[in-house]
């Protein structure tokens, strides 16, 4: 647990975040286009899915996340719940994968981007498959990032509130083009009984994990509880607002790119610009393609500096538990941020999308990534429902919001959601139709999964023996 003499370092944060801030930040780092192209090339039946993901994996996580918010409002939420529950080994490897999950994610969110905006060039296309350009989009935007970051969040907040209008804009867009398409030409999918029933097979059971991974980030702004207006009360609010808006986005987005266009013509890593273009070119308004494909883009580098500013707020925990070395633990005196973890986290960024592209094209660095990211972020999960069942022999603290049914409704959802999350870390492991290599596939997500939590243990027992013998 965290020691006495290093609460020092946590009364230099500084409180930047209001519910306003906070909801931006949550639309930000959950509402990523991407998904909307993904699920439309799966066809109508992916509207059910939506759904199904929003009812038992989305509900049960932010109503835990809401509790144990209102429970233990401490700098980096997770790690904390998960310590407080099952000690400082297991705080410690929920709070690693997590960390390390979104390393793979930030290179996978920033190639969406840059393949969205080669949309915006005439000749961009033949950028498409080279490498370089993804690489290089990715290591730019990730050192802006980190810069902002290490200033504080009263600049890193702004690549936030501009990636949710990225979203926001681009999703009305959509919608208005979709319903001119049905005027004009009718709807281009028939939403039958049929073709709007998930099917059982694998092929299709393989997608849900991806759909499940488009609800996480809730869990995000607790990490930064203490640099929060008022915590108890702005991450409820902005966690319900945010929510409403997440999952009303996505189905509605999806439900709009099938009206205006047959599932088989999206697809790609830039496959909501690319479907945007297609319907825009079909109704004469080709010039809104470019509006759309920048604000994408910045969609993308706001998915991606939501989640480096909270998550870089973990190894800062860990380094004042002295679990990391010390240096991860300071904040700055000037700018009252964890400078330290934030450039660490940052560059660790920087050296995932280097080797992401080491002997793999654009489109299977890309499918990589994803993989990667879905079965490492939702490892912690795990620990977060099982925390939040344990947890309900602790009294609820007055003045806390709690969802509604008390106890039984909270190990209720809690458990719904563990099936859940153990469900989608199975599905993610199997690799898509298009892998070539589909055992090598599976073998590079599993070595590098038990690789991971392999190095996370080792450097707890490390520290631990170290801590020991002082």
């Amino acid at each position: 647990m965290t020691e006495p003499g290093h609460l020092g370092e946590k009364q230099l944060l500084k409180r930047e975040l209001g519910l306003f801030d906070l909801t931006l930040f949550y639309i930000a780092g959950g509402l990523s286009l991407r998904w909307i192209a993904t699920a439309a090339a799966a066809g109508p039946s992916t509207i059910l899915v939506w759904i199904f993901a929003c009812l038992f994996f989305f509900v049960p996580l932010a109503a835990s996340v809401l509790e144990l918010s209102a429970r233990y409002l401490e700098e980096g939420g997770l790690y904390v719940w998960t310590q407080r529950a099952f000690g400082d080994f297991s705080g410690f490897l929920a709070a690693w994968t997590y960390w390390m999950s979104n390393l793979p994610y930030f290179p996978a969110v920033l190639y969406f981007g840059a393949g969205s905006l080669l949309f915006a060039f005439p000749h961009g296309q033949k950028l498409a498959a080279t490498g370089s350009y993804y690489l290089l989009f990715a290591l730019g935007c990730l050192a802006v990032i980190t810069v902002l970051n290490v200033r504080g969040l009263k600049f890193g907040k702004w690549l936030n509130s501009v990636g949710a209008f990225g979203s926001w804009i681009p999703i009305i867009i959509l919608l208005v083009l979709a319903g001119v398409s049905v005027f004009r030409f009718g709807s281009a999918t028939k939403f039958t009984a049929v073709s709007m029933t998930p099917h059982a097979d694998l092929k299709n059971a393989i997608f849900w994990s991806t759909i499940f991974f488009a609800f996480g980030g809730c869990e995000t702004g607790s990490f930064m509880s203490e640099e929060i207006k008022n915590a108890r009360r702005t991450i409820p609010r902005a966690l319900i607002v945010s929510g409403v808006i997440l999952a009303g986005s996505y189905i509605a987005g999806t439900i709009a790119m099938l009206v205006a266009l047959p599932s088989a013509e999206i697809s790609g890593v830039g496959g909501f610009a690319s479907a945007i273009q297609v319907m825009c070119s079909r109704l004469g308004l080709s010039w809104i393609v470019v509006v759309i494909v920048l604000l994408v883009a910045l969609n993308s580098i706001g998915g991606a500096a939501s989640f480096l500013s909270s998550t870089s707020r973990l190894p800062f925990v860990a380094g004042i538990d002295r679990y990391l070395p010390k240096a991860f633990g300071r904040v700055h005196r000037r700018w009252g941020t964890p400078w330290i973890a934030i450039i660490f986290y940052g560059f660790a960024g920087m050296l995932c999308a280097l080797l992401s592209q080491a002997g793999s094209t654009v489109q299977g660095a890309y499918d990589l990534l994803v993989s990667m990211s879905i079965v490492t972020y939702f490892i912690p999960f795990v620990f977060l429902f099982l925390a939040m069942i344990r947890l309900q022999r602790e009294p609820f603290p007055q003045g806390g919001i709690r969802f509604p049914g008390g106890r039984s409704v909270a190990v209720l959802l809690a458990s719904v959601g563990l099936i859940t999350t153990v469900l989608t870390i199975v599905l993610a492991l199997v690799p898509p139709d298009d892998e070539p290599h589909k055992g090598l596939a599976i073998a590079k997500i599993l070595g590098s999964t038990f690789l991971l939590v392999g190095a996370g243990a080792a450097v707890f027992l490390t520290a631990k023996w170290r801590r020991e013998t002082e």
